[in-house]
């Protein structure tokens, strides 16, 4: 009995030791955080230990527990909510009951999910496009993209500008009564990810003649090349998410081999060929003092692995690769980063290229946000973090869309 007890108490640290992590002092609502860190903690540690003993993979028991949170296209007395395609690619429709005598405006929503999982379905995701449609009297499309591991690069980039595409096409804008001149495109973490992606091959691309007019990308990842960023070393053992899950997720949107993420724990993924795109994210450089910090700059070491995987160095996947002169046509931009998010420098990074080639950029930081904020703005697991950035997003479209 004696021993029993003893084994089932060492589980119960380890276990407690697992999904404790440190609130910083200037988070509001303390013990929910907590909570909240605690669930997708333990989640993952589920996730992992099945993945583990082969009955079922890390993304596929993630994806069933957030689809128990997905929603049906229930319209409101102001939102009409549709779900529909284009092009075979699942999209959720929010267009405004009010009349208007002119075109609308329109707003483009990619979700988060780390590529692996999520949709426009969610909760959360469903209450911040219902919520814009009905603030700015826009239209929103919420879109879905294929998903890995079952669908690798450039799945996702593919279906996203085949997608907007299709959307900004005459004869569809006049369908559903929106102004050419005044369309945005924004996301969430990995759909921030994408919608900058198919941002820069939208203002470029000769075929689209109607490009964008904004661009929001809310705590967005940008890049994987260097992954000893200051973020990362601050935030490895982040709220939500923590540095080793980041990288299994991202490692998923490549590939299944598991010796990308390994390399990448080591920042020893990157071929030889890839040193002149370390000057596009050089944080030295572009990261401001208070990101810095005391944190020394450790060169990745290059040609260590044994593969070559040629998307690692493709901007369509990781949109800080981007020289300057294709980011020189870029809309107007909103970036939102996060004090305590593993990806916080991606953005700020992104913020100072972008400045420094001239794109008008507006840059929030949340001193006390966490990574997936806006995943957490429905009972009963709202965060009043998560509706404050919502109503900082959406005010910003309302007064520049």
């Amino acid at each position: 009995m004696g021993f029993k007890t003893l084994c089932l108490g060492l589980f119960c640290v380890s276990f407690l030791s697992y999904i404790y992590t440190p609130i910083p002092d200037n988070i509001e609502e303390t013990w929910k955080v907590m909570a909240l860190d605690a669930v997708a903690k333990a989640c993952t540690l589920m996730a992992l230990s099945l993945e583990n003993v082969g009955v079922m993979r890390y993304e596929e028991f993630i994806s069933m527990i957030i689809s128990l949170d997905y929603t049906q296209p229930l319209s409101d007395e102001h939102v009409t909510v549709t779900d529909t395609a284009f092009v075979n690619i699942p999209v959720r429709l929010y267009l405004p009951k009010r009349k208007s005598e002119a075109p609308r405006r329109a707003v483009i929503y990619f979700h988060g999910g780390g590529f692996c999982f999520g949709s426009f379905k969610q909760r959360a995701f469903d209450f911040l496009n219902r919520w814009t449609a009905n603030k700015l009297d826009a239209v929103v499309v919420g879109m879905d993209y294929r998903l890995a591991p079952r669908h690798h690069f450039p799945a996702q980039f593919e279906d996203g500008i085949t997608a907007v595409k299709y959307f900004l096409q005459d004869k569809i804008l006049r369908k559903y009564g929106v102004d050419p001149t005044r369309v945005a495109i924004s996301g969430d973490s990995s759909g921030g990810t994408l919608a900058a992606a198919v941002t820069q091959q939208v203002q470029i691309d000769p075929e689209v003649k109607h490009k964008l007019k904004l661009q929001a990308l809310l705590y967005p990842g940008l890049q994987v090349i260097d992954t000893s960023l200051p973020s990362h070393r601050d935030n490895e053992h982040g709220i939500v998410l923590t540095r080793d899950i980041a990288i299994k997720l991202v490692s998923l949107f490549f590939t299944k081999d598991e010796a990308l993420p390994r390399a990448m724990r080591k920042n020893q993924h990157m071929p030889l060929e890839s040193r002149h795109l370390f000057r596009f994210v050089n944080w030295t450089t572009l990261l401001p003092d208070k990101y810095r910090k005391d944190h020394e700059y450790t060169e990745p070491v290059l040609g260590k692995s044994a593969y070559s995987l040629p998307a690692l160095m493709d901007p369509r996947a990781l949109p800080l690769l981007a020289d300057d002169t294709r980011l020189q046509h870029l809309p107007r931009t909103y970036i939102l980063t996060c004090q305590y998010d593993v990806l916080r420098d991606d953005g700020i990074m992104y913020v100072s290229r972008l400045q420094n080639v001239g794109v008008p950029v507006f840059h929030d930081h949340v001193e006390d946000g966490i990574h997936g904020a806006l995943s957490y703005m429905t009972s009963p697991l709202y965060l009043q973090l998560g509706l404050r950035i919502k109503d900082m997003y959406v005010s910003w479209m309302d007064k520049n869309l």
